[in-house]
Protein backbone atom coordinates (compact mmCIF):
# COMPACT_ATOMS: atom_id res chain seq x y z
CA UNK A 1 0.00 0.00 0.00
CA UNK A 2 1.29 3.26 -0.92
CA UNK A 3 2.01 6.30 1.67
CA UNK A 4 -0.69 8.95 1.86
CA UNK A 5 0.08 12.31 3.73
CA UNK A 6 -2.43 14.72 4.88
CA UNK A 7 -2.61 18.32 6.56
CA UNK A 8 -2.80 17.80 10.28
CA UNK A 9 -6.06 19.91 11.53
CA UNK A 10 -6.62 20.83 15.34
CA UNK A 11 -9.09 18.22 15.56
CA UNK A 12 -5.64 15.95 15.36
CA UNK A 13 -4.19 16.89 18.49
CA UNK A 14 -3.82 13.53 19.52
CA UNK A 15 -1.50 12.44 16.40
CA UNK A 16 0.71 15.90 17.20
CA UNK A 17 0.87 14.08 21.32
CA UNK A 18 1.41 10.73 20.35
CA UNK A 19 4.03 12.01 17.61
CA UNK A 20 5.80 14.27 19.72
CA UNK A 21 6.60 10.99 21.93
CA UNK A 22 8.80 9.38 19.08
CA UNK A 23 9.71 13.14 17.95
CA UNK A 24 12.09 13.28 21.30
CA UNK A 25 13.29 9.93 21.16
CA UNK A 26 11.17 9.48 24.37
CA UNK A 27 10.97 5.71 23.35
CA UNK A 28 14.96 5.20 23.05
CA UNK A 29 15.33 6.63 26.65
CA UNK A 30 12.90 4.64 28.37
CA UNK A 31 10.30 7.86 29.30
CA UNK A 32 7.12 9.35 29.12
CA UNK A 33 5.76 12.84 27.98
CA UNK A 34 3.90 12.99 31.83
CA UNK A 35 7.99 12.57 32.86
CA UNK A 36 8.66 16.18 30.46
CA UNK A 37 6.27 18.83 31.00
CA UNK A 38 8.68 21.10 29.32
CA UNK A 39 7.93 19.35 25.63
CA UNK A 40 3.98 20.34 26.11
CA UNK A 41 4.89 23.44 24.03
CA UNK A 42 5.46 21.58 21.05
CA UNK A 43 1.69 20.02 21.20
CA UNK A 44 -0.54 21.42 23.06
CA UNK A 45 -3.47 23.43 21.14
CA UNK A 46 -1.76 22.51 18.44
CA UNK A 47 -3.59 24.05 15.20
CA UNK A 48 -5.87 26.64 16.87
CA UNK A 49 -3.57 28.93 15.63
CA UNK A 50 -2.18 30.20 12.00
CA UNK A 51 1.27 29.82 13.08
CA UNK A 52 0.85 26.24 13.47
CA UNK A 53 1.68 24.14 10.02
CA UNK A 54 1.89 20.01 9.76
CA UNK A 55 1.29 17.16 8.20
CA UNK A 56 1.21 13.23 9.10
CA UNK A 57 1.86 9.92 7.27
CA UNK A 58 -0.93 6.93 7.00
CA UNK A 59 0.16 3.55 5.24
CA UNK A 60 -1.96 0.74 5.48
CA UNK A 61 -4.82 2.81 7.38
CA UNK A 62 -2.24 3.74 10.38
CA UNK A 63 -0.53 6.67 11.13
CA UNK A 64 3.29 5.99 10.98
CA UNK A 65 4.99 9.62 11.03
CA UNK A 66 4.13 13.31 11.24
CA UNK A 67 6.08 16.48 10.35
CA UNK A 68 5.13 20.21 12.39
CA UNK A 69 6.51 23.47 13.19
CA UNK A 70 4.89 26.14 16.04
CA UNK A 71 5.93 29.70 16.26
CA UNK A 72 7.21 29.86 19.53
CA UNK A 73 8.88 32.68 21.72
CA UNK A 74 11.57 33.68 24.07
CA UNK A 75 9.16 32.79 26.83
CA UNK A 76 8.42 29.43 26.00
CA UNK A 77 12.38 28.19 26.43
CA UNK A 78 11.86 25.47 23.54
CA UNK A 79 14.82 23.71 22.25
CA UNK A 80 15.47 24.87 18.73
CA UNK A 81 14.01 28.19 19.41
CA UNK A 82 16.08 30.87 17.05
CA UNK A 83 13.68 34.34 16.96
CA UNK A 84 10.09 34.45 17.06
CA UNK A 85 9.58 34.93 13.02
CA UNK A 86 11.66 30.72 13.02
CA UNK A 87 9.14 27.94 13.56
CA UNK A 88 10.28 24.96 15.34
CA UNK A 89 10.21 22.00 13.55
CA UNK A 90 9.30 18.19 15.70
CA UNK A 91 9.55 15.25 13.20
CA UNK A 92 9.24 11.78 14.26
CA UNK A 93 8.12 8.20 12.11
CA UNK A 94 7.22 5.18 14.27
CA UNK A 95 9.98 2.56 14.95
CA UNK A 96 8.26 0.00 13.10
CA UNK A 97 7.98 2.21 9.84
CA UNK A 98 11.41 3.83 9.84
CA UNK A 99 13.65 2.79 6.53
CA UNK A 100 10.84 3.37 4.17
CA UNK A 101 11.68 6.98 3.03
CA UNK A 102 8.52 7.98 4.74
CA UNK A 103 10.64 11.16 6.95
CA UNK A 104 11.96 12.23 3.45
CA UNK A 105 8.58 12.10 2.10
CA UNK A 106 6.94 13.98 5.02
CA UNK A 107 10.21 16.31 4.65
CA UNK A 108 9.98 17.31 1.14
CA UNK A 109 6.28 17.84 1.01
CA UNK A 110 6.46 19.43 4.40
CA UNK A 111 9.16 21.91 2.98
CA UNK A 112 7.00 23.12 -0.04
CA UNK A 113 4.30 23.39 2.44
CA UNK A 114 6.82 26.08 4.59
CA UNK A 115 8.15 27.62 2.17
CA UNK A 116 4.51 29.71 1.01
CA UNK A 117 4.74 31.04 4.75
CA UNK A 118 8.15 31.30 6.41
CA UNK A 119 11.56 32.18 5.29
CA UNK A 120 13.19 29.99 7.77
CA UNK A 121 12.81 27.11 9.82
CA UNK A 122 15.03 25.05 13.00
CA UNK A 123 14.55 22.21 14.80
CA UNK A 124 16.82 20.60 17.35
CA UNK A 125 18.20 16.91 16.92
CA UNK A 126 20.30 14.85 18.46
CA UNK A 127 24.21 15.11 17.60
CA UNK A 128 24.52 11.63 15.73
CA UNK A 129 25.63 11.76 12.23
CA UNK A 130 22.84 9.63 10.78
CA UNK A 131 21.04 12.79 11.98
CA UNK A 132 22.94 15.49 11.05
CA UNK A 133 23.30 14.10 7.89
CA UNK A 134 19.22 13.63 6.97
CA UNK A 135 18.56 17.25 7.86
CA UNK A 136 21.82 18.10 5.84
CA UNK A 137 20.64 16.46 2.54
CA UNK A 138 17.48 19.08 3.20
CA UNK A 139 19.63 22.43 3.06
CA UNK A 140 19.55 22.36 6.99
CA UNK A 141 22.65 24.03 8.45
CA UNK A 142 24.29 24.26 11.75
CA UNK A 143 23.52 27.34 14.21
CA UNK A 144 24.20 25.87 17.61
CA UNK A 145 26.26 22.56 18.55
CA UNK A 146 26.73 20.79 22.01
CA UNK A 147 27.58 17.61 23.19
CA UNK A 148 23.78 16.41 23.01
CA UNK A 149 22.35 17.80 20.77
CA UNK A 150 22.46 20.44 17.63
CA UNK A 151 20.32 23.30 16.33
CA UNK A 152 19.88 23.53 12.59
CA UNK A 153 18.44 26.41 10.76
CA UNK A 154 16.89 25.67 7.34
CA UNK A 155 16.55 29.04 5.15
CA UNK A 156 13.68 28.94 2.88
CA UNK A 157 13.38 30.47 -0.51
CA UNK A 158 9.65 31.43 -0.61
CA UNK A 159 7.38 31.06 -3.16
CA UNK A 160 3.72 30.15 -3.80
CA UNK A 161 2.56 26.46 -3.49
CA UNK A 162 0.69 25.14 -6.81
CA UNK A 163 -1.48 21.58 -5.90
CA UNK A 164 -2.99 19.18 -8.36
CA UNK A 165 -6.70 20.73 -7.50
CA UNK A 166 -5.24 24.34 -8.16
CA UNK A 167 -5.95 23.93 -11.90
CA UNK A 168 -8.52 21.19 -12.09
CA UNK A 169 -11.09 21.40 -14.95
CA UNK A 170 -13.66 18.75 -14.69
CA UNK A 171 -14.59 18.82 -18.57
CA UNK A 172 -11.32 17.58 -19.61
CA UNK A 173 -12.16 14.45 -17.73
CA UNK A 174 -15.63 13.54 -18.87
CA UNK A 175 -16.44 11.18 -21.64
Amino acid sequence: MSLELYFLRSSEQKIVTDMLFYAQQLDEKNSTLELHPELKIYSDFYGLTPKDLGLYAMKDATVCGAIWSRKLNAQHSAEGFINEETPVVNIAVKPEFRAQGIGRQMMEQFLEEAASQYSSLSICISNTKETITFFEKFGFKTYLKNLESIIMLKELEQKEIVRPSDNYNPSRWMD
